[in-house]
């Protein structure tokens, strides 16, 4: 039985308890305990919904707190005028299993993906970027812009689309944040230093020679039947990966690439030094519950 007082958290108040600066530093420590065995975090549970939904359910539990992100997520609604995904974050006390707060889970995704991405970008670039390009026009390329716009305020940010007028309206939608905005379709511009693809494509959309001066980060595709980094720019990577148990089964870019997963190397790997920045570097984040659980303690942490 739920209490009363529990707090619940619609979008904009679960937005504003989780700050970029602070979601990526729980993030941070989230890896280290992954990696070490604090952080249980099983693989997601899919159940199939009618015409064409799923509703996904992924826990996760550490000595604190823990969380279940349970959402729906229903490819349908655009046609019926309804966000494709709904659902909550619950999170509980892990000794008593008291319920603590419930947050927005759509918010709580958007976030804490931007928040990987950015924690990526700046463990494995040598410099502040100056200049992004993003490929993709939804929900995640909306929410890596503002996460970008609050920790690299003047950036330098291409938007590609499908089409250019996609692109346009996406920059009219992130024309109030603090971003120098360039919308594109076509190639991606030779001095961009960081290069995000964003979307569900089921063919790669980027595969040109990986750079030393470019990072890649693909995070869009999340099943094995998609993939936005093709197999050149894999090879000619050193990759790293959020989550490298969960990246054998629904990376498609890696798994289509055939890659040798000896080379993946995991975001805490990244994160204790072992990189070496003379050779080209390519991210990929298929998610995980554990970065849900930082999230909920970035909102507990935050008032």
């Amino acid at each position: 039985m739920t209490s009363p007082d529990l707090p619940v958290l619609d979008a904009s108040q679960t937005q504003a308890r989780l700050p970029m600066a602070e979601l990526c530093r729980q993030i941070e420590v989230a890896a280290a305990e992954m990696a070490a065995g604090r952080i249980q975090s099983p693989a997601r549970q899919v159940l199939a919904l009618p015409a064409g939904g799923n509703m996904l359910s992924m826990p996760a539990s550490a000595s604190d707190i823990a969380i279940h992100k349970l959402v729906n997520v229903c490819p349908g609604n655009a046609a019926r005028q309804l966000a494709t995904i709904h659902g909550v974050v619950s999170v509980y006390d892990a000794i008593t299993g008291v319920p603590r707060l419930l947050l927005d889970g759509p918010t709580v995704t958007a976030r804490r993906t931007a928040a990987v991405s950015l924690l990526a970008v700046r463990t494995l670039q040598q410099a502040p970027p100056r200049h992004v390009a993003l490929i993709g026009t939804g929900t995640q390329a909306r929410a890596h812009a503002q996460a970008l716009a609050e920790l690299y305020p003047g950036l330098r940010l291409d938007v590609h689309g499908r089409t250019r007028e996609r692109a346009i309206a996406c920059c009219h939608q992130l024309a109030h944040l603090p971003l120098v905005l360039a919308p594109g379709s076509g190639a991606i511009a030779g001095g961009a230093d960081v290069v995000i693809l964003l979307t569900t494509s089921r063919t790669p959309l980027y595969d040109e020679s990986a750079r030393r001066d470019r990072l890649l980060i693909g995070t869009g595709a999340f099943r094995p039947d998609m993939a936005e980094l093709g197999p050149c720019s894999i090879a000619s990577s050193q990759v790293f990966c959020d989550d490298v148990a969960g990246a054998r089964h629904e990376a498609g870019d890696l798994i289509q690439a055939g890659v040798d997963w000896s080379r993946v190397h995991s975001l805490a790997e990244a994160l204790a030094g072992r990189i070496d920045m003379k050779k080209p570097r390519l991210f990929k984040s298929v998610g995980s519950a554990a970065w849900d659980l930082a999230a909920a303690r970035c909102a507990l942490a935050t008032t």
